[in-house]
């Protein structure tokens, strides 16, 4: 009696484990399947804005390019007051843009943005996004049209889409804009400055100092979210990133010269458990620090007029440096040249890959310097 007894009672508790276990197996499935299914739907919704962002943005793109101003309104709903500003702001760029090319003698052939959502949430009946926006522009020079140059600039947006009839609208939008230092310039029309950038012509970089082309290297790997897609729109993840505190555009610099460059820290240029002293990471002491310790030399200073000349001197590993108000604000390092020769640069906030060194910056106000670095 003992003996069946007790195998009855294992009978029971074996039948319970395989409850349990079938139980907890039901629940692992069935929570497995809303989580797949959660992000199937999330996956498809990204893919879906996704595909919508980059219509309006190659709309937009395209209104650039083709001063189109009925195009470029189409796309915001300017009945509300972010909307409108928006608008507002991206018409003045558009004519920036070509007031530039004008000086510039060249026309964009096209403009081209890579779209990364990387958040959204529902707002109303639209969405409210946070995206990574890497913009390739082609141009080429009015007296070669058949050679291409590009360059890239990344941004990070914040903006709203809603719905509008048949379509989707901005209602806002806020990014970092590159060209934010000159969009309430005047018109710059100067024969001489065309014949200066035409009559340029491009060198042979072969016999560049390693060190240099280390230098070049790393900046064109690390340029954020204007960096090719191959390197994913990454900032080096060993360095911390100072956008938000004011610029990272020192740091970067920094971060060229030591990783690329061989450059040695020391008591006053220095990055350590995770913060950087200030000749590291702020502009105007960077400038001030490579000068005084005589690892870099001023080639030039002035307006853009004054030393364009000049500029064609610089070597990929030398850098410029951006003065507005008798301080230097801005810091963008030399990595290449287009087919003029003109000198094409690399920097963060916002980020830039290899564009002419003086778009965005071509306030009159504006001092540049010219720094030869001594690899």
């Amino acid at each position: 009696m003992f003996i069946v007894i007790k195998l009855k009672s294992l009978l029971v508790t074996l039948l319970i484990a395989v409850f349990l276990i079938t139980f907890s197996l039901s629940v692992y499935l069935w929570s497995v399947s809303i989580q797949t299914t959660t992000s199937s739907v999330a996956d498809n919704l990204d893919r879906q804005l996704t595909s919508e962002l980059q219509k309006i943005f190659q709309l937009r793109n395209q209104a650039l390019i083709e001063y189109n101003t009925d195009m470029l309104a189409s796309l915001y709903n300017q009945e509300v007051r972010n909307g409108l500003w928006a608008y507002e702001h991206e018409l003045t760029k558009l004519k920036y843009l070509h007031n530039w090319s004008d000086k510039q003698a060249i026309e964009f052939k096209e403009i081209d943005s890579h779209i990364v959502i990387r958040s959204f949430n529902q707002k109303n009946d639209g969405f409210s996004l946070n995206l990574l926006v890497s913009t390739a522009y082609t141009y080429t020079y009015k007296d070669t049209p058949q050679i291409h140059n590009s360059f890239r600039i990344g941004a990070y947006h914040s903006l709203d889409l809603m719905p509008h009839e048949e379509d989707w609208v901005i209602t806002r939008e806020w990014y970092t804009d590159p060209f934010a230092d000159s969009l309430h310039l005047d018109e710059i029309k100067s024969q001489e400055i065309q014949q200066v950038i035409l009559s340029g012509e491009t060198k042979d970089l072969s016999d560049l100092n390693q060190r240099r082309v280390n230098a070049l290297a790393y900046a064109n790997q690390y340029a954020g979210a204007a960096s090719l897609p191959e390197y994913d729109f990454q900032y080096n993840s060993k360095y911390r990133n100072y956008n938000p505190e004011g610029g990272n555009c020192a740091n970067f610099a920094s971060q060229i010269l030591y990783e690329g460059g061989g450059f040695k820290k020391n008591r006053t240029w220095n990055y350590e458990r995770g913060a950087g002293s200030s000749a590291w990471i702020n502009a105007h002491s960077f400038n001030s620090y490579m000068l005084s310790s005589g690892r870099a030399s001023t080639i030039a200073r002035g307006a853009y007029d004054e030393i364009l000349k000049v500029s064609y001197k610089l070597l990929p590993g030398d850098y410029i440096a951006y003065e507005k108000k008798g301080k230097v604000t801005h810091i963008s390092v030399v990595t290449g040249l287009d087919s003029k020769g003109y000198i094409l640069v690399n920097s963060n906030n916002s980020d830039r890959y290899q564009v002419p060194w003086d778009l965005g910056w071509s306030d009159k106000s504006i001092k540049f310097h010219l720094v030869h670095v001594h690899y």
